[in-house]
């Protein structure tokens, strides 16, 4: 994500649009670890 922070002014409303994709991907893979439980340690 810092490679897009720094090119943020040049890559425009595509760009944010894909890196908000991708956060909305990553937050949903973590919402999906979360409810299986896959990061209980008991």
């Amino acid at each position: 994500m810092y490679p897009w922070a720094v090119q943020f002014k040049v890559l425009g409303t595509i760009g944010f649009v894909a890196m908000f994709l991708f956060m909305i991907l990553l937050f949903a893979g973590y919402i999906y670890i979360i409810k299986k439980g896959a990061l209980k340690w008991d």
